[in-house]
């Protein structure tokens, strides 16, 4: 029987590490975090007590309790072997506290690979918790609580429920707002680019065709136009011809930020698709721990790197490199993300496993690879008939290919022209020019941010760290939140002059090209830009990107024993909360209304703005234009445009719906759009519209194929107790219907190929989940008291409002079911003003 019980994080890992121990160890994991800031109605910090965290085991980690307790009561010691960064350092720390452990005594292992020489080696040098790593993480867990709670509970009142916000995620909404109004700020300015193409033999003997450019760029056509005709019947001469070495260095071994970019890039993998699957490798033994912001590789990593490279490809391709890395919080004595056994030049369960795999084992093999060496060769060439003008002509050869037999690293522009090989040039050697042409080019404004660059810009800036880079742009892209959007759009075209000089006569004709088109960028949606327009406008610290790298410095001092976690707290959460108090008192509400003009029919204004229900509408007419008991017409925006970029005209267009198609089967067939986006609507049958269609172009046959597909999902697929169970797609999901209730279908559930058994199964577990659902239930009110997964709460129109504390502790059930409906309005009054006053309903 085991006398010490390891524990991990995760099962995958346990069961590897379980084959490099003897039978004294049982290993058994933790599944992450054990315990959280408590939820629901409480903030979870008592701002009073030094910030005390209020940490609570989530109802769906009491059963991994309860088993870790019970084999840690069978067990003499209990060692902790969660992972290495603060998050690791901190589970281990809620391990302790949960398990009844001395956190100043308790047996603490890391390893940077699962490997066994180093699983072995940590067990035989065992270290105590690190508090100062648990402090910073608890710092950062306490602090993104405290703006997030404050915040977000602003938002819901100043802009739209269910809103929310963070320290590091409003910063990069930020960013992305601001690339996306540089973007349309930028003005466009045409320019002509010349280049000649020449002949001349190459070291066989063979005309070849190389290519010579202008270093002047020329503003318009008249410009070039005149630069050709000055080309007339001129001679064309080699004037300097200067060739130097070069070479190129190979990347350093990954980071988490270079592998999510460069997974990104070479590979089409989201950030968090990239962390998952490095994630599977780590946990599998194939790669080192992959959250690290240190290019160092150890010394037995660099002998056996060196080895096989010289193996592989000869002593010349070897080169020993030493990585130092850049950034000042880097953890030098953690590595560089490296496969754990170099020989293993393929590793990985799957494809998205074994291609990622691939792409780190060429990063390392290529850092300890020789330069490449190259030859640049530049050519001067003089025009006989414009002396003070001349072209260029640039050209390499790759002499020793060195680590560019392994690797080359991309960028995120790519679009620059290779220089190929020119053929042997000499000075004062006559040419014969093929072509001269002046190509109309464009300036280009800035590339919107993908994943991988929005990382790398977050790096450059000192936000976040490898730890925080996934959870941070997983969270701004959430649907609840609708900040930013993945978007691939299609470009327009563009047409373009271009002169040719041949022969000496210029032709003229014209191109064309696709512009704008983008894949996997991130768009700020009118939501994300309105909510950081307020925040900035009023939280100019929290939004301001010094500050909050700032602060991740403060993060550091904190894991590095100088700065105690509870007074950096006091530090920024006092004048920020006076901040919220001031901002909760004297702002309006955002809305990013803007005045386009006024309506050609009725003389009214025009105006867009974000509904409170988080849609961007057109209005026709405002309260000062409106009659007593007239109301605004609205419209909802399209598709594409924006409250920011909408024209007038595109703004009236929106109210083409409903718009009337025709006839079936002696009814009417319309398009219109709704609370939910726009539909078909055929007698009383309603069906959305896909996201990828535009209603404004729907056709009548079209319409006809969307009923059909509708009737027939609404088919039931069965019956209980006499009444029909049908099925259908909503915003959360799949669901079945029967009666009154809706029942959410779970992804263990094939939703194309469920049966009726399994239907009937899932209602009547609805139906008991029901029954124990309401403490006290007024229907025509629309008024509940509900058992919530945090203790009972309020439920008004669809809408939780937390219950009041009695004497300092959440309500009971039983001092719930005492409320009269009376008290229960009082409480509803008081978190929404005016609710049950106030007539009519907002927009």
């Amino acid at each position: 029987m085991a006398k010490k019980l390891l524990i991990v994080e995760s099962p995958a890992k346990a069961k590897t590490i379980e084959k490099f121990l003897g039978s004294d160890f049982a290993v058994k994991s933790s599944y992450g975090h054990i315990r959280d800031l408590e939820k629901g109605n409480d903030l979870g910090v008592d701002v009073h007590k030094d910030y005390s965290p209020n940490y609570v085991i989530p109802p769906e980690k009491l059963k991994t309790v309860k088993d870790l307790r019970d084999a840690a009561s069978r067990v003499e010691e209990v060692w902790l072997a969660t992972d290495e960064d603060r998050e690791g350092e901190a589970i281990s720390w809620h391990l302790c506290e949960v398990l009844g452990l001395d956190v100043h005594s308790a047996k603490r292992i890391v390893f940077h690979e699962i490997t066994k020489p180093a699983i072995q080696q940590a067990v035989q040098n065992p270290r105590l918790l690190d508090l100062n790593l648990v402090n910073a993480q608890q710092a950062r867990r306490v602090l993104d609580r405290l703006v997030g709670w404050e915040l977000s509970g602003l938002l819901w009142k100043k802009i739209k429920g269910q809103l929310s916000a963070g320290r590091v995620q409003s910063v990069a909404v930020k960013l992305i707002v601001e690339r996306e109004r540089e973007i349309q700020r930028f003005q466009i300015s045409p320019y002509f680019r010349v280049t000649a193409d020449f002949l001349a033999p190459n070291a066989q003997g063979k005309t070849v065709s190389f290519r010579a450019e202008s270093p002047d760029r020329f503003e318009d056509a008249a410009g070039a136009g005149a630069f050709l005709q000055k080309c007339f019947h001129a001679a064309y001469t080699v004037d300097t011809v200067d060739v130097r070495p070069a070479r190129r260095r190979p990347a350093p071994p990954f980071t988490t930020s270079t592998l999510q970019q460069e997974a990104s890039r070479k590979l089409g993998y989201s950030v968090n698709r990239t962390m998952s699957i490095a994630q599977g490798l780590y946990e599998q033994g194939f790669i080192t721990y992959m959250r690290t912001d240190s290019t160092n590789l150890s010394e037995l990593a660099l002998q056996a790197i060196s080895d096989e490279v010289v193996k592989q490809y000869g002593q010349r391709y070897q080169h020993t490199r030493r990585y130092k890395t850049k950034s000042s919080s880097a953890q030098e004595a953690h590595e560089a993300i490296r496969p754990t056994y170099i020989e293993n030049a393929t590793a990985g369960a799957n494809r998205d496993e074994q291609r990622l795999y691939e792409l780190i084992w060429k990063r390392t093999m290529a850092s300890q690879m020789a330069d490449a060496e190259l030859e640049k060769t530049t050519v001067d060439i003089g025009i006989s008939t414009q002396p003070g003008a001349h072209l260029v002509a640039e050209g390499e050869v790759l002499q020793f290919d060195g680590f560019l037999k392994v690797y080359l690293e991309s960028t995120d522009d790519d679009e620059d022209e290779k220089q190929g090989i020119l053929p042997p040039l000499k000075v004062g050697q006559p040419l014969q020019l093929d072509n001269l042409t002046a190509t109309e080019r464009f300036t280009r404004p800035p590339a919107r941010y993908t994943e991988a660059a929005l990382v790398k810009k977050l790096e450059e800036l000192g936000i976040g760290r490898p730890s925080t880079y996934a959870p941070t742009i997983t969270k701004i892209m959430e649907a609840n939140r609708g900040y930013v959007v993945k978007d691939s759009r299609p470009g327009e075209q563009r047409g373009f002059q271009i002169l040719v000089l041949k022969n000496n006569t210029i032709s003229k004709s014209k191109g064309s090209e696709i512009i704008g088109a983008t894949k996997n960028v991130l768009y700020p949606s009118d939501m994300g830009m309105i909510v950081c327009d307020f925040l900035d406008a009023y939280f100019q610290k929290i939004m301001d990107y010094g500050f909050t790298a700032g602060i991740e410095q403060q993060f550091d001092h904190i894991a590095e024993g100088k700065l105690d976690w509870a007074k950096m707290i006091d530090r920024f959460y006092k004048p920020f909360h006076q901040d919220v108090e001031k901002t909760l008192a004297e702002a309006e509400r955002a809305s990013g209304e803007r005045i386009l003009g006024a309506d050609p029919d009725s003389g009214r204004t025009v105006l867009v703005r974000m509904s409170s229900l988080g849609k961007p509408v057109v209005q026709i007419g405002t309260g000062e234009e409106l009659g007593k008991k007239e109301k605004p017409k609205y419209a909802n925006l399209k598709p594409g445009n924006t409250l920011e970029n909408v024209t007038l005209e595109e703004a009236l267009t929106c109210f083409a719906l409903p718009r009337t198609l025709g006839e079936h089967q002696g009814q009417e067939v319309s398009v219109n759009t709704g609370r939910y986006g726009p539909y078909v609507r055929f007698g009383e049958l309603f069906v959305s519209i896909p996201k990828s269609e535009d209603p404004f172009e729907l056709s009548f046959e079209r319409a006809l194929e969307l009923v059909a597909a509708k009737q027939a999902a609404d088919r039931p697929l069965g019956f209980y107790e006499g009444q029909p169970i049908t099925k259908g797609k909503g915003r959360f999901g799949p669901f079945i219907k029967w009666a009154d209730l809706y029942v959410n279908v779970p992804a263990r559930v094939n939703f194309d190929r469920i049966t009726e058994q399994q239907a009937i199964e899932l209602i009547a577990s609805k139906i008991e989940k029901e029954a124990t659902r309401f403490i006290q239930h007024w229907p025509e009110e629309k008024i509940s008291i509900e058992n919530g997964r945090w203790g009972p709460f309020v439920r008004y129109n669809k809408k939780p409002v937390n219950l009041p504390k009695v004497e300092g502790a959440k309500m009971t059930a039983d001092q719930a079911r005492a409320l009269s409906l009376a008290d229960v309005k009082a409480i509803i009054e008081k978190e929404m003003p005016g609710v049950f006053t106030k007539k009519g309903k907002k927009i």
